[in-house]
């Protein structure tokens, strides 16, 4: 159960598109809603060899973004969102954000994957990879809508969540997170997707009638060993449902065969018409930029829909 949420805002209207989620889960939960937005310290300044004091700017900086976050706060809670709360931090971004998260105070962190604002245009690049390397918490990636303006009140529940898994127990390691998101939700379903390298060849056969025979049995082989390999997932796709059916969720299953998984989970996001995405990453430095610079990264950038991100510790 979501005790409190922590929604990162950074001063741009499209960063406030995370507001709306945030209110909605609060909404089911009772969880409350802690907005939040670090202001960057000014370094001292010398200019021709004379010294600038920046005190001032800053805080007139700090003024600035406290009479923002006030403002976030009273539109949010003139929806009947409830207490809504504030906090505005100095120092640098992800190192804020991670230091609360770290306190365990909040449950789950809320952030925008990118904005036109000066910093926002850095978040999915800087901040939001700090965040999914190190956050303790799980973290809601919302990729906000620069079409239109932000509409305050809180969205619709999630009704149908894709998650994609590697067969691993790490992977797997997503489902409480998504149970847990869920908790309210009536009526919701899991789509467990698994996606398998495609092990079949289409070379062309040869004309030599022995040669012929001996590729001819190569190919049987080769779809006889993915059809196991089909089989075998849907056995632990089945393994995974089973245990998903306690939480009362309706859970279904999906195998794709593509060699470009990043690819084929997007798609599998639209043909199933699902309104949450969630995935497991790794937490390690090299590991993860690995990671980030692949699938989870493709996934990231190119879902049309929140992403739920959680890194095992």
């Amino acid at each position: 159960m979501y005790r409190s949420i922590l929604v990162a805002l950074d001063g741009s209207p499209f960063a406030e598109h995370t507001i709306p989620h945030a209110l909605s889960i609060a909404q089911r939960t009772g969880a409350r809603v802690r907005l939040v937005t670090v202001v960057k310290p000014l370094p001292e300044a010398f200019v021709d060899g004379m010294y600038y004091d920046t005190s001032a700017l800053q805080q007139e900086e700090i003024a600035r973004t406290e009479s923002y976050i006030s403002g976030a706060a009273a539109r949010a809670n003139g929806v009947g969102a409830g207490h809504v709360e504030t906090s505005v931090l100095q120092g640098d971004v992800a190192t804020s954000l991670c230091a609360i998260l770290d306190s365990g105070s909040e449950d789950l962190l809320v952030l925008a994957t990118h904005s036109r604002s000066a910093l926002g245009r850095f978040w999915l690049g800087s901040v939001t990879d700090e965040m999914v390397r190190h956050s303790p918490r799980p973290i809601l990636l919302v990729r906000p809508d620069e079409e239109n303006p932000v509409d305050l009140g809180p969205i619709a529940p999630s009704r149908r969540v894709l998650i994609p898994l590697d067969g691993t127990p790490f992977g797997e390691q997503i489902l409480e997170p998504v149970t847990t998101f869920l908790e309210g939700s009536t009526g919701a379903e899991v789509v467990l997707l698994r996606v398998l390298h495609d092990v079949s060849c289409s070379a062309e056969m040869p004309d030599v009638a022995e040669a012929r025979k001996e590729a001819s049995h190569l190919m049987r082989q080769v779809h006889s060993l993915q059809t196991d390999l089909r089989r075998q997932a849907q056995q632990y796709l089945d393994g995974v449902a089973r245990r998903l059916d306690s939480s009362g969720l309706r859970v279904r299953t999906e195998i794709v065969v593509d060699d470009q998984a990043g690819e084929a989970i997007l798609r599998e996001v639209e043909s199933s018409h699902a309104d949450l995405l969630a995935i497991c990453t790794h937490g390690r430095r090299g590991l993860s930029r690995l990671i980030l610079g692949g699938v989870a990264n493709k996934v990231i950038r190119g879902s049309p829909i929140p992403v739920l991100v959680f890194r095992p510790v």
